[in-house]
C-alpha cells in the first residue's frame, strides 16, 4: 500500500503538486487522467523518488520513503517504471537491457537473468527480437520492451507516465494490448494517460488531477460519467470555457460582446450557436437579470462542446428566489426560450449563487 500525505513539489514559483493526498491500495489499477501541465507526470516520479518531493510524506508498506535517512533505491527496487520515451540502452541488445538490473541489482545469476528475459519477451509478444538493438525496432516494439524490462525487476507496482503518447497511432493498440494483459497481474499499477477509453477498459480507479491536487478519486463509471466537479466534467466532456463576471452597472457590454467573439472563433464555434450564445448573455443580463436585480452580481458561464456541437449558458446570482420565468408578462423569457433548447432555472438557497438559470444551445 502506498499513502500520499500532503504531498507537495515545487520548482521555483511554479507548484505543479499541493497537498495531494491518497491511499493507493495493493492491486490497484489507476488511471491518472488531467490537463497538460497538472503535475501528473511530477505525482509519478516523485512516488518512486526521482524526483524528491518538496513537502509532505509518501508511505510505502508503512515506511516513510521521504525520511532523508531513507535509500531511496530500496523502494525503486519494487516499483518499475515506464517512461513515454522509452529510455532504452541504445548500446545494448533487447536481451541484454532486460538482464542488466536484475543481475547488477538483483544479483541474479546471469542464466537465470536471460531465462526471464526470454519469458517476458514472449509476453509482451516479441518472441525473436531478443538480439536486436533499440534502434532496430518500431516505437511499439521499444515500448513493450520497456514493459518487458521493468517486469524484469519483479516489481510490486508498476508506474507508467504517458506509455503510449510517443507512439505512431498504429502502433498504439499493441501497446495498450499488452498493458491490459498486465492489468491482470494483481501488481498495482498507476497510469498516466490521455487515452479516455483505455483508461477507462483496464482500471479500477481513476485519479483526476487539476490545480495542484486530486480533484476527484472514483471508479470509472463515476469519473466519466456521472463526475462531482464541475473541473472533471469539463475535462471529460473536453468543454470549452468562458465566465464573464458582471458586478457593476458600469459594466462593458460591448466588450464583454466581443469576447465572446473571440471565444468562438478560438474554439471553432459555429456562427449559428455564436449568434444563439450573443442572444442568451444579452437577454439574461440586459434585459432579465439586470432591471430587477439592483446590480447585483452574475456570473455567466458559457460551456462549449465541439464532440456534440452543443453550448449550455448558465447565469448564476445571489440574493432571494427569482424565477423570470414566473413573470407572465417577461418578454424577454419568453423570446429567449423560443430560439434555444431548454432553458430552466433553479434555486438552491445554501449556494453563493443560489439561483441558477442554465440555458442549452444546439446547432
Amino acid at each position: 500500500m502506498i499513502e500520499l500525505k500532503h504531498l507537495q513539489k515545487k520548482y521555483g514559483a511554479v507548484t505543479p503538486l499541493n497537498d495531494v493526498n491518497a491511499v493507493i491500495n495493493d492491486g490497484d489499477v489507476i488511471s491518472v487522467i488531467g490537463p497538460s501541465g497538472t503535475g501528473k507526470s511530477t505525482l509519478l516520479r516523485c512516488i518512486n523518488m526521482l524526483e524528491r518531493p518538496t513537502g509532505g510524506h509518501i508511505l510505502f508498506d508503512g515506511v516513510d520513503i521521504t525520511d532523508p535517512k531513507y535509500n531511496a533505491t530500496l523502494a525503486r527496487r519494487r516499483m518499475g517504471m515506464v517512461f513515454q520515451s522509452f529510455n532504452l540502452f541504445g548500446h545494448l541488445t533487447v536481451i541484454e537491457n532486460l538482464m542488466l538490473a536484475p543481475m547488477d541489482i538483483l544479483k541474479k545469476p546471469k542464466q537465470e537473468a536471460y531465462e526471464t528475459g526470454i519469458a517476458l519477451l514472449r509476453r509482451v509478444n516479441l518472441t525473436g527480437c531478443e538480439h536486436q538493438y533499440p534502434d532496430q525496432l518500431s516505437g511499439g516494439q521499444k515500448q513493450r520492451v520497456a514493459i518487458a524490462r521493468a517486469l524484469a525487476m519483479d516489481p510490486s507496482v508498476i508506474l507508467l507516465d504517458e506509455p503510449t503518447s510517443a507512439l505512431d497511432p498504429t502502433m498504439v493498440g499493441e501497446v495498450q494490448a499488452v498493458i491490459r494483459d498486465m492489468a491482470g497481474m494483481g501488481k498495482t499499477m498507476m497510469i498516466v494517460t490521455h487515452e479516455m477509453n483505455f483508461a477507462r477498459a483496464i482500471c479500477n480507479r481513476v485519479f483526476f488531477l487539476d490545480q495542484g491536487g486530486i480533484c476527484e478519486d472514483g471508479t470509472p463509471d463515476q469519473i466519466f460519467d456521472n463526475p462531482v466537479k464541475d473541473l472533471t466534467r469539463r475535462f471529460i466532456r473536453r468543454l470549452k470555457v468562458l465566465e464573464l463576471k458582471i458586478d457593476s452597472p458600469d459594466f462593458d457590454f460591448i466588450g464583454a460582446g466581443s469576447e465572446i467573439d473571440r471565444y468562438s472563433l478560438q474554439n471553432n464555434i459555429p456562427s449559428r450557436i455564436k449568434y444563439r450564445i450573443r442572444l442568451a448573455f444579452e437577454e439574461l443580463t440586459q434585459q432579465m437579470l439586470f432591471p430587477v436585480l439592483n446590480h447585483t452580481p452574475v456570473m455567466i458561464t458559457v460551456e462549449y462542446s465541439e464532440a456534440e456541437s452543443q453550448a449550455i449558458v448558465i447565469a448564476g446570482y445571489g440574493g432571494g428566489r427569482y424565477d423570470p420565468s414566473a413573470d407572465e408578462d417577461n418578454l424577454s423569457y419568453s423570446v429567449l426560450k423560443g430560439t434555444v433548447d431548454d432553458l430552466s432555472y433553479a434555486y438552491h438557497e445554501e449556494d453563493d449563487l443560489s439561483n441558477t438559470i442554465r440555458v442549452i444551445i444546439r446547432e
